[in-house]
């Protein structure tokens, strides 16, 4: 093939993403159009994000990262980055004065996950085109489309940052399967810093990358030392200038959950074990020697890690005990895959799976070493879905250019193994047949009840938005999405910072009513939510129960709500009982 046919060829990868893209955004939309018209977001996050960027276009400071609706006053603190509010922040911007706030918003929350969607499947094309030729590269793009997952991060609305977070990382492995060289690894060095800016979820993946990086590396094969340089220059030059233009007001808190201080000297400090190793073993070509070299190098700088960021082995290690074993432990994406119900972990590992066992026999049929590096990164992502299934998206959509290969193979040994093969290829087909498997087992249903809905419903939620201004007490997710849809102040939100407020919210509704009169004073709450599908296992006499059960404390008067599925109350605190005496 000369150049303007590669070209040519390029481009209709490109083409073939965006179209394939557009259209499933489209269907997608469409499917969800009456919640995402409301800007009822996917998820907390979502919601969460777009209301850090209508913070920000409102004047809050472009360092200012606090969500002052949150918690305890002055407001939460929160771990995220400005990185991922700059696209949809502009849209945002751009064309509010053309077609109005709402409207712009609208588009920026379905336009944002689509071009993701999109490049994403450009970079899946261009890894498999790489390593399987142009017939594998087009099927790679469909593949990807449908590989559950890791499509449900790219859905209209999906505005937090997993989906660029994911673009990063193919991009890191994009340059992982190129001729070794400084300029790939100069790209994936700073792909790698942007992505540790925006969050930490990808740091394993990252790491994988650079063990993949470093095998060519052991075997002196050309270019590998110039590759090993660009990585390490890469990330430490774009975590430099990251600290300059995305440096927070949080940049001084006292942990690694985010892009503080903490985390950046921790990343500056890795990306001196590639300098340090291909400068170190420059002219030494024994894999032997430059095993040695590269050894002491890892433990000195992993010291060095471990000593002046040691809060980095436990990110989350600041959170609450109680609120660990209430609430975190049960955050869906931060499950392991083996706490998961059987459908969820069938679902999430299927394709991924599929994909190592295909990259494992692409490696050992070709002996092509880039395959290699593929496979290291994908049992990396399996390795942290069993700890936390939210490495599943990730995993999924890098399974798919050998499985890619594997379809154009199976097309020559006819009909059966074609179809066979595109069978193990679609990852939304795992879900269905997991579920369909369960309720096999399961046996037929009991009759199921009136449903009564979601207290995060469009309804529910423009029924809070009617509320004068006050603090809300309410269950952690519709925490979040009552600071996105109302003018309300909440005290607890699903956002692991939120120690006191997160603690209070329990307390309140856990314990006694006296107790919970308590909590609602000290805080100032106007209003109380209690939402049907949460505190289920309250225990007999707390808050949840009774306001469940009815009647509420006479200091608790119902208000009308427009969804069977939330309850409301406003507090009357002059009706208090009088607090124990001391």
């Amino acid at each position: 093939m000369d150049l303007d046919d590669l070209r040519r060829s390029r481009l209709g990868d490109v083409l073939c993403a965006f179209a394939l893209a557009v259209v499933m955004a489209a269907a997608w939309a469409w499917r969800d159009w009456a919640a995402l018209s409301a800007l009822r977001l996917p998820d907390t996050d979502d919601v969460m994000r777009l209301q850090q960027i209508r913070d920000w276009l409102g004047g809050q400071g472009f360092a200012d990262v606090a969500q002052h609706r949150l918690g305890a006053p002055p407001g939460l603190l929160m771990h995220w980055s400005r990185l991922p509010d700059l696209v949809p922040g502009t849209l945002i911007r751009a064309l509010t004065p053309l077609i109005g706030t709402h409207s712009a918003e609208l588009v920026a929350v379905i336009v944002w996950p689509t071009l993701l969607f999109a490049a994403a499947l450009v970079l899946t094309a261009r890894i498999a085109r790489v390593l399987g030729g142009a017939p594998v590269a087009r099927t790679a793009i469909v593949v990807a489309a449908v590989a559950f997952p890791a499509t449900t991060i790219f859905l209209p609305g999906r505005i937090d940052h997993h989906g660029l977070q994911i673009v990063l990382l193919l991009i890191v492995v994009r340059s992982l399967v190129s001729r070794p060289a400084m300029e790939p690894g100069l790209a994936a060095g700073l792909a790698a810093a942007a992505s540790l800016v925006i969050g930490l979820e990808t740091a394993p993946l990252i790491v994988a990358a650079g063990g993949a990086m470093t095998l060519e590396w052991l075997r002196a094969r050309s270019g590998a030392d110039d590759r090993m340089m660009g990585f390490g220059i890469g990330v430490g030059a774009g975590l430099l200038a990251a600290s300059i233009v995305f440096r927070t007001n949080g940049w001084n808190y006292a942990g690694c959950d985010g892009f503080t201080m903490i985390a950046w000297r921790a990343g500056v400090i890795a990306a001196f074990a590639p300098m340090g190793m291909a400068l170190a073993a420059r002219d030494i070509a024994r894999p032997l020697t430059r095993a040695v070299l590269g050894g002491i190098i890892a433990a000195v700088i992993g010291v060095g890690m471990v000593l002046v960021a040691p809060q980095c082995v436990a990110p989350y290690g600041m959170v609450d005990p109680l609120l660990v074993r209430l609430w975190l432990v049960k955050v869906g994406e931060a499950q392991s895959l083996f706490a998961a119900p059987a459908a969820t972990a069938i679902g999430y590992a299927g394709v991924m799976l599929a994909g190592i066992l295909a990259s494992a026999w692409r490696l050992l049929s070709t002996r092509d070493g880039r395959w290699g590096g593929l496979l290291i990164v994908q049992v990396a992502a399996l390795l942290l879905t069993l700890a936390q299934v939210r490495g599943a998206y990730a995993g999924a959509i890098l399974a798919a250019p050998s499985l890619a290969a594997v379809i154009a193979a199976a097309r020559a040994r006819g009909s059966v193994w074609l179809a066979s093969a595109w069978i193990a290829s679609a990852g939304m087909l795992y879900p269905l047949a997991a579920h369909a498997m369960v309720l096999e087992t399961a046996g037929p249903a009991a009759p199921a009840s009136r449903p009564l809905g979601s207290c995060t419903d469009p309804a529910a939620l423009a029924g809070l938005a009617q509320l004068p201004p006050g603090r809300l007490l309410a269950p952690l997710d519709l925490g979040a999405y009552a600071i996105g849809a109302t003018r309300l102040s909440v005290v607890g939100a699903p956002y692991h910072r939120n120690n006191a407020g997160n603690l209070a919210v329990y307390h309140a509704f856990l314990g006694t009513p006296a107790r919970a009169a308590t909590i609602l004073r000290q805080w100032d709450v106007r209003y109380v939510a209690l939402c049907s599908d949460t505190f289920a296992d309250a225990p007999a006499g707390s808050l949840a129960a009774v306001l469940r059960d009815r009647p509420a404390p006479h200091w608790l008067r119902p208000i009308a709500s427009s969804d069977p599925a939330l309850s409301l109350f406003i507090v009357e605190p002059g009706l208090f009982p009088e607090p124990p005496a001391r």
